[in-house]
């Protein structure tokens, strides 16, 4: 009979194949330990000894969304992940200089054109601001495709 993971083994597993939150691992972690203290005990470890890091979670999420979301859907995934708020908010004048850019990008890419009529415009602008841009780079991107930074 094979004996279960450890705690930390699983928490290690789970931390090789991509960053996590301490709030995720939490979730997961939490119907295989036999206590909460348990279970924050090896959190505490695993942030001590530098395998659990926020920090290194927010350069990953900024590195892989940037090109494709805008701030708003970027800082709505930390949240989720329960990232810290300071955190978020060092984040943020990053993410905010290169949205610009990012938003005509994949404007370029999925229309290419101008909007010929309301409807069109309301379409690409739906399409950007569901993609997390903040509305004043939507309507410098539809406005002005032209400019490609503002």
């Amino acid at each position: 009979m094979t004996r279960a993971p450890s705690l930390k083994t699983r928490a290690l597993g789970y931390l090789a194949r991509r960053e996590h939150s301490r709030l995720e691992l939490e979730k997961k972690l939490a119907p295989h330990a036999e206590t909460p203290e348990e279970l924050s005990s090896v959190l505490d470890e695993l942030e001590q000894r530098g395998f659990l890091s926020a920090t290194r979670l927010v350069e990953q999420i900024m590195h892989m969304r940037k090109a494709r979301f805008g701030s708003l859907r970027i800082v709505q995934e930390l949240r989720e992940k329960g990232i810290d708020e300071n955190l978020i908010a060092a984040t943020l004048p990053g993410l905010r200089e290169a949205e610009q850019r990012s938003a005509y990008e994949v404007w370029r890419k999925k229309f290419g054109a101008i909007p010929a009529d309301a409807k069109a415009f309301g379409r690409q602008t739906r399409f950007l601001l569901g993609r997390g841009f903040r509305p004043e780079v939507v309507r410098q991107v539809l406005q002005h495709p032209d400019k490609e930074e503002g």
